[in-house]
């Protein structure tokens, strides 16, 4: 027999190859207009250019098929460069989701008990559930002050996501619960404590050099860059690098492979941050011109004082060990940092209010020239790429030594430039050591140091790509140090906003910052400090007063459940749950003793079944919403609606307006409209851009998907905008979401205007945590070596998250298309370590710990490490009639263990991975019922296999939405 063997590129090739040409045998012109009919004989079927919501993450362009007013098929739109004309096995399934038989098709109110299954539902009009919520909440905010009221919202479809700003500005409560606080939050947070908010984003679709895909699997589905371009970027890179505990779909086709210890990656980073640097790769004008590392450390206390810096909400007095001039001379501007300058052997400053040096007049600069990635989407454009620019006046900051200085009061102060003290925390990880804490050999974590360090093609000017860090490394109570780790070391290396670097969101024609759901136009972003600092969490976690976007979701939930330091009385949910983040299964009991609870969905979700008012919206579909690229794929579409929704539903945002109306509180910025319509709210939203919502629309049906480096050249088309002045999002009260409209202050989004190596702000709010102010690691507080005794109990460690084609987190386990392809959770273990529990493939395996056990199947699998399983999260069950939709059953997050402890220290992520359990064979004798398959509470089965009658039950119905 002949074998086949293909390599890496050969197989990828493949792959995009049959991929391309299923996209193309639709045979449809990006340039139809919605107006074109599929088929010129059949003038009732029309096609509607759209932006895919199916998973809430992307922004994948898509063809939706409408047959005589129905929605039929979706298709990839060829037009969207940023997914290639890619459409899932989610996006096709939307049809089975908008026509389902079990939607919420009218508003509806509790009338029996909250815990027992049936709840007694009965239609109500939204008048009077709209009336309820009114009434509830001026009682009990009346009765026990604002902050007893809180919201929830889930994923960032840029609607339903009242508690991202609009339910604080309408309540005055701080507490909010979002999964932004585990979910890409903590990358934005730890970017906009070292440089820019939300700057983790990898330019995917510039073709990066080396691609380096770390704790991801954005190939097979749902993450920030499309499925196909993926495939496609890994295939023209010259090197791929794959680093995470299992072996990726795409990981398998990577030229090196890190499989680290779980919770560990931060060590990993500082390993290949401290290869870099002996081996002198880092890029020396930046890390001297815009980084705070030359800026020199005084030895002792942090002064006190310092200036007020406005960032997020109010202002802080920024204290620092840092140097300053106010602390050499009096009246010393404290803005003014110090450096050595080992030209003229003296002290100079930067001043942080200009980001200029002394002697320095700073202009913009221009000289520059186009990007010159080579494998771009054909009409894509490349970019301009501005010159580094070197210092216009005669100085050059010192990177080591050690000063001794004068203070105002006559003290000597001896000081290092923070750079010394980061080169010391570097070199506690050489990749000997390195090995020792992530199980990875030391030559492999230096050979991939080098590969991503050393560049492939030095006369761009810039290096060889970012680095694309994803949830993996936000769940091991490590997230914020590993993103300043990920950010630092992406900066020195060249790759920060630079063609295939990391960038911040997409700017385009219009700001979604204040749009869709997210905050009232009309009214001021964010709540005072003061009240902020009733905000559940900011004890344990102070350096939230800074960031002011969440509090925290497990304090939060044991507030709830205790009372203490205050109650909670009322929440509304839009469009979320309490499987995610801190422990499922205390966090639903919490719920049980709410005394008013508002659900919006379109299910009857387990937190649907705790709820007294259910209001349904619309699918995606049925919606319109203006669009762009929520991280670096440049691209600019919408949303369209294709076919009407139900009679009986609203939009999330008509929804919000509504209450506001109600309460009498203006939503809109315009006082001769101060609750629009929701094409209404679209025509303000898009005011910037200069069109209506219709002229925005009927352009992108007849036109398709524009790349935001043409519509935007100076805030998109442009790189090195730290250069310019024209970063965007610098820091919320700084910028905010507003569009930068002219040039401004060159720098970053920090109090010193520099990518802070030494962070000025955890200094300032947090200075019980003298080892956080430069980029650290910390062992994950229940891993095998913080604390041995719980893994020999519990030998295993579980990790969680990966991504599946066919579900976003909680959804979609009611679509037959996908339900059907992945019918029961799935656990990855190590052949080998089943074979010692006696497993086989299929089994369902119990898996345990102290807070609880849940049921699984065993899929055997080599590409997970030896002593590592991967559980799946946020499973239900929607075929059970019951309340809990046997949420318990098999959700990862009922092993979830919460408190201060067990959290992120800087930002309160939660611990959601490298946690200890054990894994054994679920049989009749251990399980309910006499069965190892999960039972509702009668003991009839959840459906676990693909030939289930019940799975027709869900096939889509017609003939409701105008009931």
């Amino acid at each position: 027999m002949k074998r086949l063997n293909l390599t890496r590129r050969s197989f990828v090739k493949i792959a995009v190859a049959a991929a391309a040409a299923s996209s193309l045998s639709a045979g449809f012109s990006a340039g139809l207009a919605q107006a074109e009919p599929a088929n010129a004989a059949d003038s009732s079927v029309r096609r509607v250019r759209s932006c895919c919501r199916g998973c809430g993450k992307m922004e994948c362009g898509v063809w939706v098929i409408v047959k005589d007013g129905r929605a039929i098929a979706v298709e990839g739109d060829e037009s969207s460069f940023q997914s290639m004309g890619n459409c899932c096995a989610k996006s096709q399934a939307s049809i089975q989701a908008a026509y389902h038989p079990d939607r919420l098709y009218y508003p509806m109110r509790r009338t029996n008990p909250k815990g027992e299954d049936d709840a007694g539902w009965v239609r109500i009009s939204w008048d009077e559930a709209i009336k309820a919520l009114k009434a509830k909440t001026l009682e009990l905010s009346a009765q026990y002050g604002p902050e007893c009221l809180f919201a929830m919202s889930g994923t960032s479809r840029l609607w339903g996501m009242i508690a991202y700003g609009a339910f604080s500005q309408l309540t005055g409560s701080p507490n909010i619960a979002i999964p932004w606080q585990v979910c890409k939050g903590p990358r934005h947070f730890g970017t906009a404590l070292q440089s820019v908010f939300q700057y983790s984003w990898q330019e995917t679709v510039a073709r990066p050099n080396v691609l380096t895909y770390w704790g991801t699997g954005p190939e097979l589905s749902n993450y920030d860059d499309s499925c196909r371009t993926v495939v496609d970027a890994s295939e023209k890179a010259s090197q791929y690098i794959c680093v995470d505990p299992r072996l990726t779909n795409l990981g398998k086709e990577a030229d090196q492979w890190l499989p680290l210890r779980p919770g560990t990656d931060a060590a990993m980073v500082l390993s290949w941050t401290n290869v870099i640097i002996e081996n002198n790769l880092y890029d020396d004008l930046f890390v001297k011109k815009w980084t705070n590392a030359p800026y020199l450390v005084m030895e002792g206390e942090a002064t006190v004082g310092g200036y007020g810096y406005k960032a997020m909400a109010g202002t802080f007095d920024v204290k620092s060990r840092l140097l300053t001039e106010a602390d050499l001379i009096e009246g010393g501007n404290p803005m003014r940092y110090m450096v050595w300058d080992a030209l003229g052997n003296k002290l100079a400053w930067c001043d942080a209010e200009t980001c200029t040096w002394e002697g320095e007049v700073w202009a913009p600069p221009t000289e520059g020239k186009e990007a010159d990635q080579k494998h771009l989407v054909p009409g894509v454009s490349q970019g301009f790429v501005i010159d580094p620019t070197p210092f216009s006046t005669e100085i050059d900051p010192a990177l080591t030594g050690t000063y001794e200085v004068t203070l105002k009061d006559g003290s000597i102060m001896k000081c290092r430039p923070a750079w010394e003290h980061f080169v010391e925390r570097c070199a506690e990880y050489t990749p000997e050591k390195a090995e020792v804490i992530t199980g990875v050999p030391a030559d492999k974590i230096r050979q991939a140091a080098l590969t991503y360090g050393t560049r492939l093609d030095p006369e761009t000017g810039y290096g060889n790509g970012g680095i694309l860090y994803q949830l993996a490394i936000e769940h091991s109570c490590n997230s914020i140090q590993c993103v300043r780790a990920f950010d630092t070391l992406i900066g020195i290396t060249g790759n920060w906003d630079v063609p295939g670097g990391s960038r911040g969101c997409t700017q385009g024609s219009f700001v979604l910052g204040c749009g869709i759901g997210w905050q009232a136009p009309g009214l001021p972003p964010s709540l005072s400090p003061e009240m902020y600092d009733k905000a559940l969490g900011c004890v344990d976690f102070p350096v939230l007063k800074w960031w002011q976007h969440w509090s925290d979701d497990s304090t939060l939930f044991k507030a709830l459940e205790t009372g203490d330091p205050y109650p909670l009385k009322l929440g509304w949910c839009s469009t979320s749950d309490f499987m995610c983040m801190s422990n499922a299964t205390q966090k639903y009991n919490a719920l049980k003793d709410l005394d008013f609870f508002v659900v919006q969905d379109l299910w009857k979700t387990p937190t649907a079944g705790l709820a007294d008012i259910l209001f349904p919206v619309q699918h995606w579909i049925e919606t319109n919403a203006p669009r762009q690229s929520q991280g670096g794929g440049g691209a600019e579409g919408a949303t369209v609606r294709a076919v009407d929704p139900p009679a009986h539903t609203m939009h999330d945002q008509e929804i919000i307006v509504a209450v506001f109306k109600e309460f009498g509180v203006p939503w809109s910025a315009h006082q001769d409209d101060p609750w629009p319509t929701y094409e209404g709210h679209l025509d303000e939203l898009l005011e910037s851009s200069g069109v209506t919502w219709a002229q925005y629309r009927d352009d992108f049906q007849e036109n398709g998907w524009r790349d935001c480096k043409i519509v935007n050249p100076p805030m998109w088309g442009t790189y090195r905008r730290y250069e310019t002045g024209m970063i965007a999002m610098k820091c919320i009260g700084d910028r905010g979401m507003n569009p930068v409209k002219e040039l401004s202050t060159p720098g970053f989004g920090t109090p010193t205007r520099k990518m802070e190596i030494w962070s000025t702000v955890i200094e300032t709010f947090d200075p019980n945590r003298p080892e956080d102010i430069l980029p650290s690691f910390h062992e994950p507080p229940l891993s095998p070596i913080a604390d041995p005794a719980m893994n020999e109990k519990y030998p295993l460690t579980a990790i969680s998250g990966r991504r599946i084609p066919v579900y976003f987190h909680s959804e979609h386990r009611q679509l037959p298309w996908c339900r059907e392809l992945w019918p029961a959770p799935r656990c990855e273990i190590n052949p080998a370590d089943a074979a010692e529990m006696g497993v086989k493939q299929g089994d369902w395996v119990w898996i345990e710990n102290d807070q609880g056990k849940i049921r699984q199947t065993a899929d055997l699998y080599y590409g997970i490490q030896k002593g590592v399983v991967h559980v799946e999260h946020q499973w239900w069950f929607p075929e059970l009639d019951q309340a809990d939709k046997g949420y318990d059953l098999s959700c990862a997050n009922c092993l979830v263990t919460t408190g201060p402890e067990y959290q992120d220290p800087i930002c309160g992520s939660s611990y959601l991975r490298a946690y200890p359990v054990k894994v054994y064979k679920a049989t009749p004798e251990n399980s309910p019922f006499g069965n190892p398959v999960p039972c509702d509470h009668k003991g009839n089965e959840i459906i676990s296999s693909a030939d289930d009658p019940r799975l027709k039950e869900w096939l889509p119905v017609y003939d409701v939405r105008e009931d």
